[in-house]
Order: structure tokens, then C-alpha cells, then sequence
């Protein structure tokens, strides 16, 4: 089921900069009987996307109730929430785009999450590496073509999810998750100031830790610090955390952080 601004229906004007620029930004949102999971936190991510493209006149409130309407009487199930800069302008001028556009959409929970949950994940290193771009570095925007091309990739192996690095060499993220790797009792997740995304369970993990007695460092590395982890978890909001049993040739058996973070999840 698709709301457009209110309305179900599922077409978007062609005009619409989306569709012709990839202009706005999402967040994907875990639906458990009829109430969205940390539906706060996805509201102030999505402001925050708009205010680093500068898209303005956005009706939060609207917003905010479509998706409790759309959440309203589901069970287990996936809110996706994209706001656009609606239509106007003349080429990549944004001149003349006054009134943006809210998408909503519900669809069942991934049900092969249940099983990783059990087995653990299997990541493969992605041939495709992430560009470096501070300015966009963070949010959710539309722009997922290298999530597209890395998801490709990894549905020609027999991986559960692809390990990203950028074009320097560096750990980022997964494809469609954040990364976490604890050595003896230091945890850490990839620098995101250059690519990425900072999701919003990525967040609360770090917060987390921290009330647990743990320090979660930031860290710009190469892949090669995974050979000395004892324990890699991997973590969005739908998910919401998976312990990791092999990235490559290199195994884990330890569960302590995954054990510690799950029942908050």
C-alpha cells in the first residue's frame, strides 16, 4: 500500500525531482502491532536529510500522522517514508519547488532476518567501493545508485550481506547496515564523516554501550583489523542487529555484545 501525499495511489509525477534527480531522502521503519518503532528518531533523521538539501516547506505534522495511519492495525511490517522536493524548477534549479512531496508505504517484515537472528550472517567484500562526499555523508538520501550496483554484487555470491569499503580503502558500512566489531573489550564502528549512513540503530548502539560501561570508538581503517575481532555485528532499524559468523575467511564465535544490545532491540 502507497500514500502520496495523503492519498493512496501509486503514481509520481514524472516531474517530480525524485524521479528526475534522485532530489530528497528516507528512512526505513520497523512496524510491530500497528506502532512504528522509534517513530521519533525516524522523524528527526528525515528533518535533518531536508535540511542538508535544503528542502523547505515540508509538513512535518501531516507527515507524521499518514504514518501512524499507515501503521495503524498491521502487524509485523516495513514503513518506508521518503519526502522529495516535489516538482518545479528548470533543469537542477530548484527555484520554483514549493511544495515537496510525502510518499509512505507499508510492505511485510523481511522474514529471512528471523533466521540470521539464529545463524548469524555471512558478509562478502563488495568490488564496489563508495565515494567520497562529506556534503552528503550521513543521511538517507535517494541517491542509492551504488547500493544498487552493491546489492547486485552480492546476489551473485552466497553471502547474507556485502562488506563496503570507499574509494580509499577504508571500512564503511554494509550495504544495507551498519558495522560493528569488538576487540577483547573495545568496540568499534567506521567513521562515517566522508560516506555512508548513519542509522538510526547504529546510534542507539553507540548510545548503548556507553550506559553498558562500554566506549564505542569511530575509526577510519582498513579491513584488515576484522582479522583481530572477537565478535562483528551488523545493525538498521529493521534487522535490528545480527551477529556476524564470518566476513570472508576470517570466523567468529562470540556473541557477548550481541547478547548484551538484542533484548534492547
Amino acid at each position: 500500500m502507497v500514500w502520496i501525499n495523503g492519498e493512496v495511489q501509486d503514481r509520481l509525477a514524472v516531474s517530480d525531482r525524485a524521479v528526475q534527480f534522485g532530489d530528497g531522502c528516507f528512512t526505513t521503519a520497523r512496524v510491530r502491532d500497528g506502532e512504528v518503532d522509534w517513530l521519533a528518531d525516524h522523524l528527526q533523521r528525515l528533518q535533518l536529510g531536508a535540511r542538508r538539501l535544503l528542502i523547505e516547506g515540508v509538513d512535518w505534522l501531516a507527515l507524521e500522522a499518514e504514518i501512524k495511519a499507515a501503521a495503524a492495525g498491521q502487524g509485523d511490517g516495513v514503513l518506508k517514508a521518503v519526502i522529495t522536493r516535489g516538482s518545479g524548477g528548470r533543469g537542477y534549479s530548484a527555484a520554483g519547488c514549493s511544495t515537496p512531496t510525502r510518499i509512505v508505504s507499508f510492505a511485510p517484515y523481511p522474514s529471512h532476518y528471523h533466521r540470521l537472528r539464529e545463524s548469524g550472517a555471512r558478509l562478502a567484500l563488495s568490488p564496489v567501493r563508495l565515494g567520497l562526499n562529506p556534503l552528503l555523508a550521513g543521511i538517507k538520501h535517494l541517491n542509492r545508485l551504488e547500493q544498487v550496483l552493491i546489492r547486485t554484487q552480492l546476489e551473485q555470491t552466497g553471502a547474507d550481506e556485502a562488506l563496503v569499503l570507499d574509494t580509499a580503502g577504508k571500512l564503511v558500512e554494509c550495504c544495507a547496515a551498519n558495522l560493528f566489531w569488538r576487540i577483547d573489550q573495545q568496540v568499534f564502528t567506521p567513521l562515517l564523516t566522508h560516506s555512508g549512513v548513519d542509522g538510526i540503530m547504529r546510534q542507539r548502539i553507540i548510545s548503548l554501550l556507553e550506559q553498558k560501561g562500554y566506549h564505542c570508538q569511530e575509526v577510519s581503517v582498513e579491513m584488515s583489523v576484522l582479522s583481530r575481532a572477537d565478535e562483528v555485528l551488523i545493525c538498521n532499524a529493521l534487522m535490528p542487529v545480527l551477529p556476524v559468523y564470518q566476513v570472508e575467511e576470517w570466523r567468529y564465535a562470540s556473541r557477548q555484545l550481541f547478547d548484551l544490545i538484542s533484548p534492547h532491540c
